[in-house]
């Protein structure tokens, strides 16, 4: 954590607000080209042999690829990664939350080569394997890393109740119970090859976030609540006025029709307001 501060301190100006928002624009525009020609997202998927080849915009476009169809309960869940995305990055702050988005994506396209490195030697040299490539490239798409973001959500905030169905009440922790043990099970007993090493990759700025921090992340909404006004107290003293009383402390904050003016009988740069310009004793 130590050095995640100094690299903070170096590198944190340069951290993109609102990250969340703008992978929702991304889908955006894939749902717009999806719509138009959606044989055209093929060409912007994570294809490692592709990338090979020179088809390098591939590290970067696939995430415009939408990770399912449009329907409203993909809206609805848009909306609550994007929820849950700013309230990590409330909490962690932009540059965390920056390194922690960015390092699900970089470990995923790592995780793609090592799956066409692995298949290369599979395969006795590489025959079929850019058809291959293609087919799998689907599966290497920013799901993993949104469920990344949640169960980040679910370490941070256990407490936290949402509405299961829109109906029932659960705390978001045995929500991220739920999704690990799936996880685990998808790993463990479904899919070849691509699959683990999908799922692997894209978590793995989860478990380096969950080993290296568990000792202070958890945070009960009644914490949220004390930081959230610890904030804006701090906001509120830290802001510089313009014009105090001498007398009597008020600035233009307390009352914005106050009136301010500077005694010239006295010694030195007194300003009061106006019930107290003619009736305080001068400064000699």
């Amino acid at each position: 954590m130590n050095e995640m501060s100094n690299f903070e301190k170096r590198f944190g100006k340069y951290a993109i607000s609102n990250l969340s928002l703008i992978l929702i624009l991304c889908y955006v525009v894939g749902y717009v080209i999806q719509m138009v020609n959606g044989n055209f997202l093929l060409y912007l998927t994570l294809d490692p042999y592709a990338v090979l080849h020179g088809q390098i915009w591939r590290i970067f476009t696939w995430v415009i690829v939408p990770p399912s169809s449009l329907d409203p309960f993909t809206i609805i869940m848009l909306l609550f990664y994007y929820n849950i995305g700013t309230s990590l990055e409330r909490t962690w702050g932009t540059y965390r939350y920056n390194v922690y988005l960015f390092s699900g994506m970089l470990f995923t396209v790592l995780g793609s080569f090592v799956w066409l490195g692995i298949q290369f030697f599979l395969s006795g040299g590489g025959e079929g394997l850019a058809a291959t490539s293609l087919i799998v490239s689907a599966l290497f798409s920013t799901y993993y890393i949104n469920m990344s973001i949640f169960l980040a959500f679910a370490a941070t905030f256990p407490d936290v109740q949402v509405l299961l169905m829109f109906i029932i009440p659960v705390k978001v922790k045995w929500l991220g119970i739920l999704d690990g043990l799936v996880l685990t099970y998808d790993f463990l007993f479904r899919g070849g090859l691509v699959t683990r090493i999908v799922i692997l990759s894209s978590l793995l700025n989860f478990v380096i976030f969950f080993f290296t921090s568990r000792s202070h992340i958890h945070m009960s909404p009644k914490q949220m609540k004390r930081r959230a006004e610890f904030k804006q107290d701090i906001r509120r003293n830290s802001r510089v006025t313009k014009h105090k009383c001498a007398i009597c402390g008020q600035t233009e904050d307390d009352d914005p029709n106050l009136e301010f003016r500077f005694c010239s009988k006295c010694n030195g740069n007194y300003e009061y307001c106006q019930e107290h310009l003619f009736t305080h004793t001068h400064v000699k």
